[in-house]
């Protein structure tokens, strides 16, 4: 079970990615030329946040399972190896990510002017992206290094 979940949070690191650059283009697009806020917006905008969530509910069912974490607290004098990473940066920042996705997906949703919609997105999607992408083990990492993806 804990491979599968491993396995589906990495794919859906990619579509989580996709899914903001997409939605930081449009809302970039529709600020900068004025463009209306239209249903494809508004709906690029909730499963943006929605695949967050979700690929989060993977990320703390691994959290609870994973020996890497569990590691943490019987290595955390050893200095920053893969339990440091995974136990506490990597886990922390990307749940500051998703809370900033998700308030910049409610607050825009609230904005009655289009394009203050789109600048809420772009300004919160975009920190939240900067905050993933510092957070993601890449195989350069030099705190943790993981394949671009995973496979069964």
């Amino acid at each position: 079970m804990h491979h599968v979940i491993l396995v589906l949070h990495s794919i859906f690191r990619w579509v989580v990615l996709l899914l903001l650059l997409y939605a930081i283009y449009r809302s970039w697009r529709g600020y900068l030329f004025k463009i209306p806020f239209t249903k494809a917006d508004n709906s690029i905008r909730h499963w943006t946040a929605t695949i967050a969530h979700i690929q989060l509910i993977f990320g703390i069912i691994l959290y609870t399972q994973s020996p890497v974490a569990k590691a943490l607290f019987s290595e955390i004098g050893n200095g920053y190896s893969d339990p440091v990473f995974f136990g506490l940066i990597h886990i922390t920042l990307m749940l500051t990510a998703i809370i900033l996705i998700t308030i910049g997906s409610a607050k825009a949703k609230r904005k009655p002017v289009d394009n203050d919609k789109f600048k809420t997105i772009l300004t919160w999607f975009t920190v939240g992206l900067i905050i993933i992408f510092i957070a993601i083990p890449w195989p350069f990492s030099p705190l943790a290094q993981r394949p671009y993806l995973r496979h069964f």
